[in-house]
Parts: C-alpha cells; structure tokens; sequence
C-alpha cells in the first residue's frame, strides 16, 4: 500500500499559503522574545484574514478579576435590537496564541464573523499572557471573566441564562476547563465551543510527530509557548493545563469542536472528544480536512476557515435558539 507524505493531505490552498510562509522566512516566534513575538503576531494577524465585518455595536470595557486586576474586554453586538426582542445569547471568547501571544485584535474578525453568523453577542477576553504570567493566572482570568459576565450581563443587554464559552487552541483550553468549573459551580452553559483545543498534558501523540515540522505550528514552537506559561513540569499534568486530566467531564456543556486535520493537536482534540461522549456528553465534532492550526483565521485564502466559521456559528444558533 503506497504511504503519502503529511504535507500531501495539505489542499492546495492550504499547500500554498504554506509555501508562502516558508518563502517569506519569517523567524519563529521562539527565535524571539515573548514581546516581539506578540507584535510580530499582531502585524500579520489579519493578512489571511476576510474584510472587517461591520457590526451594529463593537464596545470595549473591563471586567474584574479576583486581585483586581481589570481584564480588557470587547462586546461585538450584530445588529440594532428590536423593540420585542430582549438580551443577547453571548459566547464568551478566548483567543489563541500558546497562552503567550494574542489578543482581542488578533482575533477581532473571528469574532465579528461568529457574532454575525449565528445572531448573537460576543464577547473577546484579554487574558493575560505568559511568561509575565505563568499558569494558572489565564485560567484564573478566563473563569473570573465568565463570572464578571454574569454579574455584568444585564447592564450589558445580555442573556445570563443563555451562555457559551469558546476559544481556539490555548483560547479552547480555556474554555474547556471554564465548561468543567461552570459544571461544578452549577452555572448551565449552552454550548462549549472549541477550535482545535490544547487537551493534552504532553506532545505525544502521533499527530505531535506526524506535524511537528513544516504546518505552520510546529513542535519547537509548542514547547516554547508552553515553557513561557508552565511554573514547573508539574503544571503540565494539572487538568487546568490539560483538560483529557479531569477527574470526569460528566455534565460539561454540551460541545461543537473543530478540528484541523494537519495539526499536532488533532490526536488529543479527537481523544477529548471521546471522553465527552464517554461521559454522556454531546459532541458534534469537525474535522476539517487538509489544513493546519490556525486555518480558521485564514477566510480569505482557505475556505475550510469560511466553512469552519459558518459551522460554528450554527452550533451557536442550534444551542442558543436564535
């Protein structure tokens, strides 16, 4: 049986956006330090990115952690309310970038298009970021944040009853352990939405070695994202780092994951997966084939990222009823 190389399951436009990262010779973010790697990421954010969406309401504000620091955060409203409508559903959203880069503008568009697509509320979080904050501070920002939330969530023209959580990579980390602490705290969620989540407490799986070069996230830049935020090697197992580590995930909101098909994280996205649906948990599950991590972000080269996005935003609407 003929075995194909990884990067022949790349699409075309996959392949070529690839080829055009390999032939700018960009340096990698672990070339860099923590500060230059997030403005190199910020620059080159919205490159791939489809046009800015414009939304009836885009709003920036705060909302309180628990040493009173002020989290940054932004409201994308889609459209002028109607006199008989009400509150906004809303999904809280975490960005990506290894608990180390990233940021609501590096993730503005994503979120215009998924306030747009499925007709709610968005709501985009700046955690802070490693190595100035090591763990567990973004996932101490992250369930502070969905709290503040819900205190915050009339004032705002927000729906607390109807409430999701969501982010990509270190963003659907997060929002994987806020799906568990909302469980154990007796706070319903609608809807856990994860794009191509870290799950997993080592890089270990064959996905790990099958794309650990050459597909945009590669292994030196995971170990080095994850030595920015990680205290000690120990943190790696806490499954606050690495949710396939909870005691049981029985009563987590139900979840609509999105995976890439060339990605170190698919393995430990698809074992997640199976320990939902082992708990009883309903999973509607995507795999996008022939693209990378980060491909989500790419709308205007990719359009598994059009796909993805539209496929999201329905698992809001489904599980919001909008």
């Amino acid at each position: 049986m003929k075995t194909h190389e990884p990067e022949q399951l790349l699409t075309p436009a996959m392949r070529s956006v690839a080829s055009a990262m390999a032939r700018a010779k960009r340096p990698p973010f672990y070339s860099m330090t923590p500060r230059q790697a997030r403005a190199t990421y910020e620059m080159g954010a919205g490159v791939l990115e489809l046009p800015v969406r414009a939304l009836a309401k885009v709003h920036d504000f705060n909302l309180p952690a628990r040493d009173g620091y002020s989290l940054p955060a932004r409201l994308y409203v889609p459209r002028e309310v109607s006199q008989n409508q009400g509150t906004w559903p809303t999904l809280l959203y975490f960005h990506g970038g290894g608990f180390t880069i990233g940021s609501i503008n590096s993730h503005d568009v994503l979120c215009r298009e998924l306030s747009s697509g499925a007709d709610c509320a968005v709501v985009s979080v700046n955690y802070r970021l490693a190595p100035e904050h090591k763990f567990p501070t973004a996932v101490h920002d992250a369930w502070d944040a969905l709290l503040g939330l819900v205190a915050m969530a009339n004032t705002l023209g927000l729906d607390a009853s109807r409430l999701a959580v969501g982010g990509d990579s270190a963003g659907g980390t997060l929002a994987a352990v806020c799906a568990v602490l909302a469980r154990d705290a007796g706070l319903p969620l609608a809807l856990q939405l994860l794009i191509y989540p870290g799950c997993a407490a080592h890089q270990d799986t064959r996905s790990h070695h099958t794309f650990a070069h050459g597909f945009v996230l590669d292994e030196p830049s995971i170990t080095w994202f994850f030595n920015q935020y990680i205290r000690t090697p120990a943190d790696r197992d806490d499954w606050r780092f690495a949710p396939l580590n909870a005691a049981d995930v029985d009563g987590v909101a139900p979840t609509w994951l999105g995976l890439a098909e060339c990605d170190p994280l698919v393995d430990e996205g698809l074992l997640y997966a199976d320990k939902l649906r082992a708990a009883g948990v309903a999973v509607d599950l995507e795999i996008y084939r022939g693209v990378t991590h980060e491909f989500i972000k790419m709308g205007r080269a990719i359009p598994e990222a059009v796909k993805a996005q539209a496929d999201a935003a329905q698992a809001l609407r489904l599980a919001f009823g909008t």
